[in-house]
């Protein structure tokens, strides 16, 4: 077999000498054999396959350690690595470029030149969480305070510690008075703590499967409010009549669904649509979307875990809070139709009304 020097197999592999070095000593790309003597490295033309996919994966980017998993996959499996490395990417990019115009607009808003002046404004709101028809207990937690609304779904073994520990952490906030311009900053230290919390969980058991939680929660100032998000629980906005989905789903399905390869009504019924993507866990970091959000008088919204949504059709619960006008009730009301729909999962609702502050 005539074996390739390691400068012809850089040429032909379009990876350098220097990279080629660093992978034989990885074991990602051992050479097919070593000189004794001179210690120099020759590799075998069949090797140029492998090669050409570590070179073509560094290009996206991807960890070296992943790229040693991906090359010892067969060709399908190691498409659907790639094709999920892929859409964390572009999630993780997603949640920058929305940090950037959250950014942009909180520096906008320090601007001199912009009206500062904002109606007095208060929330009524109301609270609960439900196990569902099927479930044995419950993984979720729903909170509603005068400063602060959150919803938690855990996942896991411990998923329900999860969540509870990432809302308490949350809770300090209701307490406070948060200045407007110090929310971004006050609710991103908030969510780093929450993830330390998780962590703390693992922590306690490694040998048990890795907790994690979703989180999805709103930080009230009276005129303006912060929504930090991860996850596929959801937050919705009622204005004007019109319901609002205003967070996105970090799911592999709603990835598929934003490259255009399934669509909306596929996702709904699609096997994996459970798969997170991104969520506060044990020990992978992750980010959350953050948004600003002016809160108008008549403005409702309603924040949920799945159970909610992903079982029951949009039209029924828009129905449910555009007709219903206690909060208490409306929150009653839509775990009742949860359960019409046979609520096999946990199911939690926060609803929280903007009203002008009376002098």
């Amino acid at each position: 077999m005539t074996l390739l020097t390691i400068g012809a197999f850089a040429r032909l592999s379009r990876l350098s000498p220097k990279a080629l070095r660093l992978y034989d000593k990885l074991g990602l790309l051992p050479p097919a054999r070593v000189d004794p003597t001179t210690g120099y490295r020759f590799y075998a033309p069949e090797q140029l396959e492998r090669a050409r996919l570590v070179a073509w994966l560094r290009r996206l980017g991807m960890p070296l350690t992943r790229i040693h998993r991906v090359c010892e996959l067969e060709a399908a499996a190691a498409a659907r690595e790639v094709r999920t490395y892929w859409a964390q990417i572009e999630a993780d990019t997603a949640a920058r470029r929305d940090l950037a115009n959250v950014l942009l607009d909180h520096l906008s808003r320090k601007d001199p030149a912009m009206p500062t002046a904002a109606e007095p404004l208060h929330i009524r709101y109301a609270a609960l969480s439900d196990t569902g028809l099927v479930r044995a207990g419950n993984q979720d937690t729903a909170y509603a305070g005068p400063r602060l609304l959150a919803v938690a779904d855990g996942f896991g073994p411990a998923g329900a510690p999860a969540g509870a520990a990432a809302v308490e952490v949350l809770k300090r906030l209701d307490t406070e008075h948060i200045p407007a311009g110090e929310l971004l900053n006050v609710l991103g230290d908030a969510i780093e703590q929450a993830g330390q919390a998780v962590h703390a969980l693992a922590a306690a058991d490694p040998t048990a499967p890795e907790p994690g939680t979703t989180l999805t929660a709103m930080l009230w100032t009276g005129s303006q409010l912060a929504l930090v998000h991860i996850g596929d629980s959801r937050a919705y906005l009622l204005r004007s009549g019109e319901l609002f989905q205003i967070t996105h789903d970090h799911t592999l399905v709603q990835a598929m669904v934003d490259e255009g390869r399934i669509s909306a009504d596929e996702a709904a019924s699609h096997p994996q649509r459970s798969l997170l993507m991104r969520a506060l866990t044990g020990t992978a970091e992750a980010t959350a979307d953050m948004h600003l959000h002016d809160a108008r008088a008549g403005d409702r919204y309603l924040l949920c875990s799945d159970g909610l949504s992903s079982v029951v059709p949009s039209q029924d619960i828009h129905r449910i809070v555009s007709t219903v006008a206690d909060p208490e009730h409306a929150v009653r009301e839509l775990i009742t139709l949860a359960d019409h729909f046979g609520s096999p999962d946990n199911v939690s609702c926060v609803i929280a009304d903007v009203l002008e502050l009376r002098r």
